[in-house]
């Protein structure tokens, strides 16, 4: 499939509006997938990072660095790699994801100084994934997940399948961590059909996005709770923090390569 689509991709002109047509894989309803050149698992990862779905502005710089990267006559495995890490997190969101992995603790469960490594010298540890791999849209939008990623029989086989083939390649060790909560329930309904371990799934960490700046700053002490806007539940975070602080710690070592 990989070459297939390498081929169409060197013809391609991309834009921001719109998946290009000839990179539609099925639909069902509302809901269009398309191909993206996501499919680089990083198999030593012990950190596994999980969003919805790629969106289009994510799908376009993907799909620019392979075509980028297929100028230089790169292996199909160096292209998607490549091209995967371009489009994961950047920016702020780096930044204050790695403040709460090391609020947790997670850095020390790692073996490193602070989890903001992850995204520098020990890319080695992290993967990227999502909970629809290759970009979905609904209704031509970008889809925005919730409880329809397994109640809709389409998404959900979509879903099962794709993770289900990343976590068989992934150590045993590693360690969940879905962004948002229809992402959680995907990550629910996983242990369920023991899929995946429930004690290597780390639920509840705030989503890293800048708009969630307050909950941020407030989860990593940065932010007196008497700052805090009233649509934050302090008491809420405080549970979680604390929460996840205990399941980092009950996690054991991590075996070294």
């Amino acid at each position: 499939m990989n070459n297939k689509f390498f081929s169409i991709l060197n013809t391609l002109s991309l834009n921001n509006k719109q998946m290009p047509e000839a990179l539609r894989l099925s639909e069902d309803g509302v809901y269009e997938k398309y191909y993206a050149p996501f499919g680089h698992v990083n198999r030593g990862a012990k950190v596994v990072v999980c969003g919805i779905t790629p969106g289009i502005q994510q799908a376009n710089i993907e799909l620019a660095t392979a075509q980028e990267e297929l100028t230089k006559d790169r292996s199909t495995d160096e292209v998607l790699k490549t091209a995967k890490h371009a489009a994961s997190f950047a920016g702020p969101m780096r930044r204050n994801f790695a403040a709460m992995l090391d609020q947790i603790g997670l850095q020390q469960w790692l073996g490193i100084s602070s989890t903001a490594e992850l995204f520098e010298s020990r890319q080695d540890l992290i993967h990227f994934t999502s909970a629809l791999r290759n970009p979905v849209f609904a209704n031509g939008a970008n889809f925005s997940g919730g409880t329809a990623m397994v109640n809709n029989h389409y998404l959900w086989n979509m879903a099962r399948s794709g993770l289900t083939e990343e976590i068989q390649q992934l150590p045993n060790e590693a360690i969940y961590i879905p962004m948002v909560n229809g992402v959680d329930a995907v990550f629910e309904r996983l242990i369920a059909e023991k899929v995946v371990a429930g004690d290597r799934v780390l639920f509840g960490l705030p989503h890293a996005s800048g708009a969630n700046a307050g909950r941020i700053a407030y989860f990593c002490g940065r932010k007196d709770r008497e700052k805090l806007s009233s649509k934050t539940n302090p008491d809420s975070l405080d549970v979680r923090r604390q929460s996840l602080i205990e399941r980092v710690r009950q996690l054991g070592c991590v075996t070294s390569d």
